[in-house]
Formats: structure tokens, C-alpha cells, sequence
């Protein structure tokens, strides 16, 4: 019988962050950041940083026993951008690529209902 997970990527304009659930989403099986693999602050959001960080959660999925992923991707959403950041696709890439399973792709950022303000004041931002 295989065994199942689900990936959740959270890719926004600044970093990503890739954490592996069992079924349920209540026990963390691995996690990586992309500051956790590399050193310049502003190259955490970047697809080389997104690259190491799903090379991580693979070895560490593979070690588990674990073939088979759902993929629920999130980017910033809310009033912020709804798009996900640069290193999405590249890390759904490397799952793919490490030999795991990627079943099913869902997009789950939040979508605001009319809801929060946007910054910039009334006139937006003045430049």
C-alpha cells in the first residue's frame, strides 16, 4: 500500500515555504524554508532557493516511505497579491522530478470577499 501526504506550499513574493502533512494535516512529516537554504535574504522567494527546499523535503519524504503527494499551493493572497511567487512552479518541478507522485495540483489562496483595506491611503501611493 502507498503511502500519502500532502504538500503545502506557501510561495509568495518573498520567500517560500514548503511543509509536508500526513492525510489528515495534523502531524508534520518535513519542512523547509527558503532561507533555510540559502544565505541571501533576498534570494529566498527566488526558483534556485525553491529547488533546494523541495530537494530537502524529498529526500526527507523518501526516507519516510512516502511516494505519493496532493500539492495545495497558496500565494499571498488576501488584499495582497493573489498570484503564487517565482519559486512555485520550480519547487512542484523538483517534487516531480525527485520521483514522488504529484496526484493532485490545488490552488487554496485566500480570496477576499470584499474584505480589507488595501495601504496607500486615498489618493494611493504618491511616488
Amino acid at each position: 500500500m502507498d503511502k500519502w501526504a500532502i504538500a503545502h506550499i506557501f510561495a509568495s513574493h518573498n520567500n517560500i515555504i514548503i511543509t509536508v502533512t500526513d492525510s489528515t494535516g495534523a502531524e508534520t512529516i518535513a519542512k523547509c524554508s527558503g532561507g533555510m537554504v540559502v544565505r541571501s535574504q533576498r534570494e529566498e522567494s527566488r526558483p534556485h532557493a525553491a529547488m533546494l527546499a523541495a530537494g530537502q523535503v524529498a529526500e526527507a519524504l523518501k526516507e519516510k516511505g512516502i511516494q505519493n503527494v496532493h500539492v495545495k499551493l497558496r500565494g499571498a493572497g488576501g488584499k495582497r497579491s493573489g498570484t503564487p511567487g517565482p519559486g512555485a512552479q520550480a519547487a512542484i518541478r523538483t517534487l516531480a522530478r525527485a520521483g514522488i507522485l504529484i496526484t493532485r495540483i490545488d490552488d487554496v489562496t485566500p480570496i477576499p470577499h470584499d474584505g480589507g483595506k488595501p495601504k496607500g491611503g486615498r489618493r494611493g501611493r504618491r511616488v
